[in-house]
């Protein structure tokens, strides 16, 4: 892949690292684990998932930061577009698209990575403040 094409992807909701995830699975298999990173955006409950929409500064979603080995990415995306409904085969419009985005690591260097983002309005959506979907979640599992 060139570098117009990383094959690194930022995750911030149920792809995060959950070992009783299915997806976690697919990507502890194929890709590394390059650390905790942020992305200028907003975070909204969509009840059983998180979405993010892209922001420019001053509000970030935090999540984890992947690199999908070369040779895996094909069947990867693939299978992680049909996993989040965006898939040639799904039927538009689409909840999300996968776009570039610029992850920044907690060492400050950022990094271009794909992104599930939110292909609809946000309004009405229940903001999570934080910008941190799995704490967001455990608050609300102790509530």
């Amino acid at each position: 892949m060139t570098s117009d094409h990383p094959t690194r992807l930022f995750v911030y909701g149920t792809l995060r690292s959950d070992p009783r995830h299915e997806m976690f699975h697919v990507l502890a298999k194929t890709a590394n684990f390059l650390g905790d990173a942020r992305v200028a955006g907003r975070l909204y409950d969509l009840g059983a998932y998180p979405g993010m929409s892209l922001a420019s500064h001053g509000q970030y979603v935090k999540g984890e930061l992947y690199e999908v080995h070369p040779e895996h990415w094909s069947k990867v995306i693939q299978r992680l577009d049909e996993y989040e409904g965006c898939s040639e085969r799904d039927a538009e419009p689409h909840e999300y698209c996968r776009k570039l985005v610029s992850a920044e690591l907690r060492s400050g260097e950022s990094v271009d990575a794909w992104a599930y983002v939110l292909n609809r309005d946000a309004r009405g959506l229940r903001e999570i403040p934080s910008g941190d979907y799995l704490s967001d979640a455990l608050a609300s599992a102790s509530r």
